[in-house]
């Protein structure tokens, strides 16, 4: 579908595109004005026109409604090379997890060519410390990370949050008694054991991105 879309237009498409696939729904029309730096009726007034283009579709008396419409492509969309930045993530002790609302931006970072998109429920995080060395994860890098559903495999890679306030990344072990054991890739580090009420595990990391 071709649209001839204005730049304001054009940036709600993306910010609703962005929302749901991050948060699984769409935003308010105030988040949309506060995001865009405008009035909520300015917002209202281009969804409207949207809706009326056929980019929108909405359903009626529902929250959160607003989708992209399948036949739209928007001019980014086949890349989707901007992911958002949760915070940072400990690979040495555990350290507060705090959210924001800062994004990393690949294909400004690298300039790629286009490729495939990394998907609605991936998210990075910048590494600190050096406990994970020996897997190729150093301080500074950035890991890519998929959003987990459920229990992680023995093995895997992931972003473990312990009594609700302390992340970090590590390899996830279960032991025997029942204890979850937080393994990290480097010998000067301990293992992390921990009983399975204690630990949420936010996602698996899929990738890691240096930048020198």
């Amino acid at each position: 579908m071709a649209l001839n879309l204005t730049p304001k237009q054009l940036a709600i498409l993306n910010r609703i595109r962005e929302t749901r696939l991050t948060r699984g729904y769409s935003p308010t029309m105030q988040e949309l004005a506060d995001e865009l730096g405008v009035s909520k009726v300015t917002v209202f007034e281009h969804v409207e026109a949207l809706i009326k283009k056929g980019a929108l579709i909405r359903q009626k008396n529902k929250a959160r409604s607003l989708e992209i419409s399948p036949d739209l492509e928007l001019p980014d969309e086949s890349s989707n090379l901007r992911l958002p930045l949760v915070g940072s993530i400990a690979a040495g002790s555990p350290i507060e997890a705090i959210e924001t609302r800062e994004h990393l931006d690949l294909e400004d970072m690298f300039a790629p060519p286009r490729g495939q998109s990394v998907g609605g429920t991936t998210f990075v995080l910048k590494v600190r410390g050096d406990s994970m060395i020996d897997a190729h994860i150093a301080d500074g890098d950035f890991v890519v990370c998929r959003k987990l559903e459920g229990v992680p495999r023995p093995g895997d890679m992931v972003v473990a949050l312990v009594d609700d306030d302390e992340a970090t990344l590590k390899f996830y072990f279960k032991e025997r008694d029942g204890r979850v054991k937080l393994q990290p890739a480097n010998e000067r580090y301990e293992p992390i054991w921990v009983d399975p009420h204690r630990v949420q595990f936010q996602g698996v990391c899929v990738g890691v991105i240096r930048q020198y």
